[in-house]
């Protein structure tokens, strides 16, 4: 995008610049269609920040594929993109052409309109379980194309197209040192404590969560001398396999509500006071 065609965009997203404090903060990230020209930096956390300098991952590349590209979310932090393209390196020696990259994050991080309560901060990216064997997919191939489901049971279990590409991707994922921790469903993470004959200290860092059958998420730390972005805690220590399959008993027999539970609160929408002072530099940065 052209500088004319930038200012364009951040007066249609702000009048004469100004940022209201009341607007949900995803209508302004959402709107900005490329990065603030900054030196990268995660502001806040992985579920309440912006990204500055944000690095564009090629739509394709010899190891990689972005998906979904109408979504404008193939950006993040430079080491989340090399990342990405160290793994699906990976992925060719397992036997794939490569990966399909799903969402990572907005051009400036924030808030997204749909889809994601994290990926704020360009340290979070949706990988694909599903191998690439094809790395010549048009654009819109890659709107319509599926991935696929690896779960049975409503995630207690892995389904049949589950392998060994996916328990050695994972696995590859889990043993980089900039990887904090990966989602994937019950089931998965049950299955690999099963099958792993090795070093089992890198199942600690994978994590049953609900979905994340079709794809898994992986976060990277913070980055070194990122004094503003915000770490999560780390896993507990241990494997994490007992606390799985804890969740994969809860599957096959649900334990009876809490009838004291009180009921949920409605989430609300993040605003800019919600989000790190810098985020509005960010977003008004050129």
């Amino acid at each position: 995008m052209g500088r004319a065609g930038f200012l364009i965009a951040i007066l249609a997203i702000s009048l004469a610049g100004a940022l209201k404090a009341e607007t949900p903060a995803k209508k302004y990230f959402g709107a900005a269609k490329g990065p603030a020209h900054m030196r990268p930096a995660p502001y806040g956390s992985y579920a309440r920040g912006c990204l500055a300098g944000a690095v564009r991952l090629p739509e394709s590349g010899p190891t990689w594929q972005a998906m979904r590209l109408s979504r404008n979310r193939n950006w993040a932090h430079p080491e989340m993109v090399d990342f990405v393209r160290d793994l699906s390196r990976k992925a060719r020696a397992l036997g794939a052409a490569g990966l399909y990259i799903g969402d990572m994050s907005q051009p400036r991080g924030g808030p997204m309109k749909s889809g994601h309560r994290s990926h704020q901060i360009g340290l979070d990216a949706d990988i694909w379980l599903m191998p690439a064997m094809r790395l010549d997919l048009s654009r819109a191939e890659r709107e319509k194309l599926s991935a696929v489901s690896m779960r049975r049971m409503k995630g207690a279990f892995v389904n049949a197209r589950w392998g060994r590409f996916q328990h050695e991707i994972l696995k590859a994922a889990a043993q980089d040192p900039r990887v904090a921790r990966i989602f994937i469903f019950p089931g998965a993470k049950v299955q690999m404590c099963k099958d792993e004959r090795g070093d089992r200290r890198w199942l600690r860092k994978i994590r049953p969560w609900w979905g994340h059958h079709y794809h898994f998420h992986v976060r990277l730390k913070c980055p070194k001398g990122a004094r503003a972005c915000k770490d999560q805690a780390p896993p507990p220590p241990g494997d994490g396999c007992d606390a799985a399959q804890k969740w994969v008993d809860d599957i096959l027999n649900p334990p009876p509500p809490d009838p004291n539970a009180p009921p949920p609160k409605p989430r609300r929408e993040l605003t800019l006071d919600d989000l790190p002072r810098q985020c509005s530099r960010v977003l008004k940065s050129r």
